[in-house]
């Protein structure tokens, strides 16, 4: 059993208690699809829990850490030049820094799993910042061009928001369906797919709990798992660099 998770922000808690859920029901597998730091407190401690993975991507955020936020808003922009004085090497903590700094940088923005499937952080078109949003399936152009991408499903995070698109036919149309509407579990057959598995650190479904999937043979299972969101938030408030609202809305999953 695997588990895939994404989006994990800097969010230990919810790191902490998504991996407990994993474990509990069985996973021996773990994924993480990219954006492991911005905008949470904790991200050192969060890079040393999923350097354990088997495999990790990089996100947007990630490679913001580590090179230039390209596209950030101005408090994204400055969370992640906080996180970056958070994880960096220096002459000074070279020894404490430099494990996960450089497993960080040597994360790819893509895997192709060898079975039909493929990992990604935003898209299959554009692995590291493209996003795929729920009315994107009224964009015929934009998913016959991703889906042509894909041979069998597709696994992805980056908007943070969970749920499966589905090609009906070569070339559309196409279907989003949330977790709710599909009772969390989906079985994957000849259609191709692609798997939003939504975030573990910062939900934005209007659902504060962590959310990430399981994946055991051809069946996809949804898991939403509740964690301290007002031990994170007033994390948070007491870093100047991130912004308050960066708490707040962990509370309301928005």
């Amino acid at each position: 059993m695997r588990a895939i998770i994404s989006d994990v922000h800097s969010n230990l808690e919810a790191l902490t208690a998504v991996l407990e859920d994993a474990r509990f029901v069985g996973a021996t597998e773990f994924f993480c699809l990219g954006d492991v730091v911005g905008y949470g407190p904790n991200p050192r401690e969060c890079l040393g829990k999923v350097m354990a993975f088997d495999k990790v991507l990089r996100g947007n955020h990630d490679h913001g850490a580590l090179l230039e936020p390209e596209g950030f808003n101005p408090s994204a922009e400055r969370a992640i030049f906080w996180t970056r004085s958070q994880i960096q090497p220096s002459q000074e903590t070279a020894a404490e820094r430099l494990k996960p700094w450089a497993f960080l940088s040597e994360c790819q923005p893509y895997f192709s799993g060898g079975d039909g499937s493929l990992y990604v952080h935003g898209s299959a078109r554009n692995p590291l910042n493209e996003y795929v949003f729920p009315e994107d399936i009224y964009n015929n152009r934009k998913m016959e061009q991703i889906f042509a991408r894909v041979e069998r499903v597709c696994f992805q995070g980056h908007t943070h928001v969970p749920g499966v698109f589905v090609e009906l036919s070569p070339g559309g149309p196409y279907d989003f369906r949330s977790p709710e509407e599909i009772n969390h579990t989906f079985t994957l057959d000849d259609q191709k797919v692609l798997v939003n598995v939504g975030s573990v650190g910062q939900p934005r479904d209007s659902n504060p709990h962590s959310c990430y999937v399981l994946l055991q043979g051809n069946t996809i299972t949804y898991r939403r798992v509740s964690y301290d969101t007002e031990a994170v938030r007033q994390k948070i408030y007491r870093i100047p660099e991130l912004e308050n609202y960066l708490g707040d809305r962990l509370l309301k999953g928005r």
